[in-house]
């Protein structure tokens, strides 16, 4: 029998540290009703994975069970195939047209920057002054795009983040939509400016192999964007904090052969997305469930990456982990296109704090931002003072 529980993902606790109660949710509810998201919440590896393949009987295209997508929403996370294929075809080939050698050069030019001016600093956030500039900066290059002004930018993703969180709290619709909007006119003006390299360039001489009306190219470059941005940030925040507090981990990094395995370890061991949802096209089952046609399945990817049954040992950080499929990056033909370019962030990053003269430490207390669909630190005070 699926019981209802009351599961409260904005809880302080579960905010600070909500692998504990996955684990509960895992053995006892692994399929659960939630009220107040008025969706089925699945917390179990195999249950997670089997949706998001699943596009045809879980679809993420609200029309097609009969919901109206706004213009402004429709993106090629709106899309399923086949309809969607055309458009995430033209977006991954322009992505794997770049200079990843490059891209990562310039990583570490920055990175090597930021560290040496804030080296002598009593304390400094390691969100707004490194990862948010990093993200921005990564972003912006990659996409071939002029860079917004970094507070602005850190606000505009900010009120996005909390509008993935409406279920739970509908006051964030309003500033969430109006940030979307806003994103589309910085898109609009990066379509009208000068075209630069990147992968923007690409999209726009390729756009009519896409198969789609203009504006799904404008949201599509706001979203890719705000996408890589979001995660970037989050990933970097959630992966130095998780090193801070083992720094053994960090030193093991130093050993080359394990700094590729050992970035998608630190992924799945604290990733930024919570979960994501579908909708189901017709009746089905889970496990003993019967989910009906129309109704919301929430997937907690974090719980997924935390299953036993997928890894073993699933709450140590074991930097040779292989193989490891985590859903840190989602699966099947919603999986985010950047992925890439997010693990060589983080291994630029990682390569720079072992590069330091002196080791990153806390100068404070580290706060988690309140939102429940986008793991992400609000504030991580650090040091890099003896």
């Amino acid at each position: 029998m699926t019981l209802t529980l009351r599961y409260d993902p904005l809880d302080p606790g579960t905010l600070s540290d909500p692998y504990p109660l996955y684990a509960e949710l895992r053995k006892n509810t692994p399929v659960f009703w939630h009220e107040q998201m008025q969706s089925w919440v699945l917390t179990r590896y195999r249950d997670c994975r089997e949706v998001l393949r699943n596009y045809e009987l879980f679809a993420r295209d609200r029309r097609r069970v009969g919901e109206d997508v706004p213009e402004f929403r429709q993106s090629v996370q709106s899309m399923d195939p086949p309809e969607q294929s055309p458009l995430r075809t033209l977006l991954l080939n322009s992505l794997r047209a770049q200079d990843l050698d490059e891209i990562s050069r310039r990583s570490r030019l920055q990175i090597e920057g930021l560290f040496a001016r804030l080296a002598d600093r009593a304390e400094f956030d390691f969100m707004s002054e490194v990862a948010a500039p990093i993200a921005l900066t990564i972003t912006s290059d990659l996409l071939g795009v002029e860079e917004p002004e970094l507070k602005s930018y850190m606000a505009l993703s900010d009120a996005i983040a909390r509008r993935m969180d409406a279920g739970l709290l509908p006051s964030t619709i309003e500033a969430g939509d109006r940030a979307r909007n806003q994103l589309n006119a910085l898109v609009d003006a990066w379509l009208e400016g000068e075209e630069r390299p990147g992968v923007l360039a690409s999209v726009r001489r390729n756009a009519g192999k896409a198969q789609v009306p203009e504006h799904y190219i404008r949201n599509t470059t706001g979203v890719v964007f705000n996408a890589s941005y979001g995660t970037l940030f989050a990933t970097l925040g959630n992966v130095v904090l998780t090193l801070l507090q083992r720094p053994d981990a960090l030193e093991r990094l130093r050993d080359k052969s394990l700094l590729a395995p050992g970035v998608d370890e630190l992924i799945r061991f604290d990733g930024p997305a919570q979960g994501t949802s579908r909708v189901a096209t017709k009746r089905t089952t889970i496990g003993d469930t019967v989910i009906e046609p129309g109704q919301i399945v929430m997937t907690l990817l974090a719980s997924a990456n935390r299953d036993p049954e997928e890894f073993p040992r699933p709450d140590e950080l074991v930097l040779d982990r292989s193989p490891n499929r985590h859903l840190a990056f989602g699966w099947g033909p919603h999986a985010c296109l950047g992925a890439m370019f997010g693990r060589i962030a983080l291994r630029e990053l990682i390569v720079g704090l072992l590069a330091t003269p002196a080791p990153l430490r806390l100068a404070g207390t580290p706060t988690r931002r309140r939102t429940a669909t986008v793991r992400s630190m609000d504030v991580l005070p650090v040091t890099f003072r003896r």
